[in-house]
């Protein structure tokens, strides 16, 4: 596979933004999305957890998360396609001294509304949110989910105490969503003043109350803009879908090898289309039967298809993370993840036929998606 010296994309170029435990990796296409091309690594040897590519206001901006041994976690930012970047000693995120907290990792990237050009969030470890207004140069924290009442509760995850998942409702600036692992889903109603916790219905199954107010091992969520009322969210141990922005909570794992994961996805046109890859347990963090399956529902969550098509269905004992797989927005939509073992695998055709479009990358932490020029 070719390697890119000078990224340059036309509209309707794919850009699939991968970031790994070794550094970046833009891996690109035309829109046929038959030939690949990777670009990097950028900034090899940091840990690269979240990135973003934001095309409001007129920017082409990529903006990633690095964590380096020297410098610690920063937001890193291109306006060229990865030729040149912000450098690793800008501390752009940064805890109030008050808090006694100190950042350790940035684990997502989120931009704001459509008719915020220059919101952008972030989700860091450990929990909290921080907004930039100016197009990701400089962050503060939210000060209401800071300051929360549940905070000294909050207990840290396998991966830390992380905010990994950001929703905003595209229809109300008051409203947006986060999750937490291990503290659940929140949701503020006012902006971000208040938070309040919105896991009902949803399994704690490793603490004594099954079902509490808070303390979910949330792993992903995910909605749709054309009905952001609608959440689905995959758990430890449990896949789940909210009609009402979280106020409640029903299971749908109807037809899934495992209710266990980590990945998941929704289609970029379809509010009733999920991605999931299931993993077979938390003490065996594998796909089930060493069968690497992507799961689609089509019918938000009545029932579920193994998509297998082009994907190894022996001996593979492969690991998607939670942000390891993401979809564009062309039509058909392409459909891409990346694995623990360093496989980039893409569809372009909605995840009916899969092919390996780089296969010895370093461990993939993360996976996202976009079309050039898109809006």
């Amino acid at each position: 596979m070719p390697r890119s010296s000078s990224p340059r994309h036309a509209p309707g170029d794919v850009l699939v933004l991968v970031g790994t435990t070794k550094g970046a990796f833009l891996v690109s296409s035309d829109a046929s999305r038959k030939r690949w091309s990777v670009d990097g690594p950028h900034f090899p040897g940091e840990t690269v957890y979240s990135a973003a590519f934001d095309q409001r206001g007129g920017r082409q901006r990529t903006l990633v998360g690095s964590h380096s041994n020297h410098w610690g976690s920063t937001i890193r930012l291109s306006d060229d396609f990865g030729a040149s970047w912000t450098g690793p000693e800008r501390q752009a995120v940064r805890f109030p001294e008050s808090s006694k907290l100190s950042l350790a990792q940035v684990w997502q990237i989120a931009p704001g509304r459509a008719d915020e050009p220059d919101v952008v969030y972030c989700g860091v470890e450990p929990a909290a949110l921080f907004r930039s207004d100016d197009a990701g140069e400089s962050w503060a924290p939210v000060q209401g989910l800071l300051e929360h009442e549940h905070r000294p509760q909050w207990m840290p995850g396998g991966g830390g105490l992380c905010l990994h998942t950001i929703v905003v409702d595209p229809k109300d600036r008051r409203r947006m969503g986060i999750a937490i692992s291990t503290a659940g889903f929140y949701r503020t109603d006012d902006g971000g003043t208040t938070w309040r916790a919105r896991n009902q219905g949803v399994r704690a199954v490793f603490l004594p109350n099954k079902m509490p107010e808070f303390g979910q091992c949330v792993h992903k969520v995910v909605h749709h803009p054309s009905r952001p009322e609608r959440l689905f969210l995959q758990n430890h141990w449990g896949l789940y879908r909210s009609d009402d922005w979280g106020d409640s909570w029903h299971d749908i794992a109807n037809g899934v090898p495992s209710d266990f994961g980590f990945a998941m996805q929704m289609h970029p046109h379809d509010p009733d289309t999920v991605y999931i890859v299931p993993i077979q347990s938390d003490e065996f963090r594998v796909v089930p039967d060493a069968k690497l399956r992507v799961y689609r529902t089509r019918d938000a969550g009545r029932s579920w298809e193994a998509l297998t098509n082009g994907l190894p269905q022996q001996d593979a004992y492969e690991t998607i993370l939670r942000d390891g797989l993401a979809a564009d927005t062309h039509d058909p939509a392409g459909v891409y993840f990346g694995t623990r073992s360093g496989k980039l695998y893409a569809s372009a055709d909605g995840g009916d036929r899969w092919a390996e479009i780089a296969d010895a990358l370093p461990s993939i932490c993360c996976v996202k998606a976009a079309v050039v020029g898109a809006h």
